[in-house]
């Protein structure tokens, strides 16, 4: 029967028809979403934002004397057919300064997840009952006797009910030895996975010269059962003044030069492979048949590409690119590689640049463009469609510039395939928030009941009597 007919029976079926058919509507649209993600450094379990998103969550590390000094998430209304367009909208601050760092959503995008990677926190936030105004829903400060001695939460990334979170540290020797925590998104501990090393190896075959234990980021490819995770420095490391380490020649010593690849299923480590300089963030692509993911180093200045043999199935780590003059060490950070893998940003910290590689040829990238966005630049979001690039500027609190160097904003850019036109910029510093660090976004469009939009009087009506 259809939904007029049934609605021609009379007003005591309309409230059930109405349900029935919201309720299919919402089921075909869960199925088509869940599959991507919008942000497209996210995970391909999450919900998608199909339209323009509403809003940024910026992650922001309080800085003593500023404001209240304390870590918040900062929400930027980012709608340019809203009033409030380009403006600071909320500011929740969480108590202290914790070293507020990387954030995740889980796969039903109802929470954010955000580190502390000085305190262990893990503060999980409420963006689904109000989007534009996020509230504090639960802080998780057991993470280090959860996991048996992880230290600094890094990468909170969804699985299917799942929140996988790296660390940086442990809490023996404050340095690179770390592993990876497997949460449900309720909050509860799981199980906690090491890394492999030379003592430890278990089943992974190690495939060049190093097998360091250390961990950083965490992205997965589901359709080849692979996981990935890369690697950086301990808490000794992370937490000492920049200068101090670049002249401390044993701390220069303490950075990770491994990805490992894991069973997605079993969450084992199958193989661990040599990427010197440590490599941060890894991006896989999007299209099913490109079975590769990317990352950069930091201390070498280098894109690698991960690749499988589509004939043997083996998997390979190589360089592939220069990013910048490497014996500058502009220092490659954030990276975002846009949906349909065609393209590469990459962010480099100290000459405050971003650059765009033709990734058409995965194997052979080729810069063609770049573009000033501060004195320091950090992470870089990307739309779905490609069209707007966001960017923050913070690395790390004892790893930012000093002086009239130290930019710390939040920026708004267009991009049109050829030229990046900044839509607004505001200065966190003048605001007295802080250092603006990870973005994530949020939408109306995902929470049908938290729309602003007014309801239809008429039908609200029929449906209530």
């Amino acid at each position: 029967m259809s939904l007029l007919s049934t609605l021609s029976r009379g007003k005591s079926l309309l409230p059930r028809a109405i349900g029935l058919a919201l309720f299919a509507t919402t089921a075909s649209f869960t199925t088509i979403t869940t599959s991507h993600a919008d942000e497209t450094c996210m995970s391909p379990y999450m919900a998608k934002i199909t339209g323009q998103e509403d809003f940024v969550y910026i992650w922001t590390l309080g800085v003593e004397g500023l404001g209240d000094g304390q870590d918040k998430l900062v929400t930027v209304d980012v709608n340019p057919k809203s009033d409030n367009y380009g403006k600071v909208i909320n500011s929740l601050s969480v108590g202290g300064r914790n070293e507020a760092h990387h954030s995740g959503l889980t796969d039903d995008r109802k929470y954010l997840w955000a580190g502390g990677l000085d305190t262990n926190k893990i503060f999980i936030f409420d963006v689904h009952s109000d989007p534009a105004k996020p509230t504090l829903h639960h802080t998780i400060d057991t993470f280090v006797s959860d996991t048996g001695g992880l230290v600094g939460p890094h990468t909170t990334y969804a699985l299917p009910g799942r929140m996988m979170v790296t660390a940086l540290s442990n809490n023996k020797d404050n340095g690179g030895r770390t592993g990876m925590a497997e949460y449900t998104n309720d909050g509860r501990h799981g199980a906690t996975h090491w890394n492999p090393r030379e003592e430890s190896l278990g089943d992974a075959v190690k495939t060049g010269e190093h097998a360091d234990g250390y961990g950083y980021d965490l992205r997965v490819l589901p359709r080849r059962n692979a996981m990935f995770t890369s690697s950086f420095t301990g808490w000794s490391n992370y937490m000492m003044d920049f200068g101090k380490m670049l002249g401390d020649a044993e701390a220069m010593k303490r950075f990770g030069n491994t990805m490992v690849r894991w069973d997605l299923h079993s969450r084992k480590p199958k193989q661990i492979m040599d990427v010197p300089g440590a490599p941060l963030e890894i991006r896989c692509a999007w299209n099913p048949r490109n079975n590769w993911c990317v990352t950069t180093t930091a201390l070498t200045s280098k894109i690698w590409l991960v690749h499988e043999n589509d004939e043997t199935g083996e998997w390979k780590a190589e360089p592939v690119a220069d990013v910048g003059d490497p014996s500058k060490i502009p220092l490659p950070v954030d990276i975002s590689l846009q949906a349909d893998d065609q393209g590469l940003w990459v962010n480099t910290f100290m000459d405050g640049k971003t650059r765009y590689f033709d990734m058409s040829d995965p194997f052979n990238p080729k810069q063609t463009y770049e573009k000033q966005i501060g004195a320091q630049v950090n992470m870089a979001s990307s739309s779905w469609d490609g069209k707007r690039i966001y960017y923050t500027s913070s690395l790390l609190g004892n790893w930012d510039k000093k002086g009239a160097d130290n930019d710390q904003y939040f920026k708004a850019y267009n991009w049109d395939g050829k030229e990046l036109v900044e839509q607004f910029a505001i200065d966190f510093t003048a605001e007295k928030l802080g250092r603006a660090h990870q973005m994530r976004f949020g939408a109306y469009s995902l929470y049908a009941n938290a729309s602003p939009v007014k309801k239809n009087t008429l039908l609200s009506k029929l449906i209530t009597e």
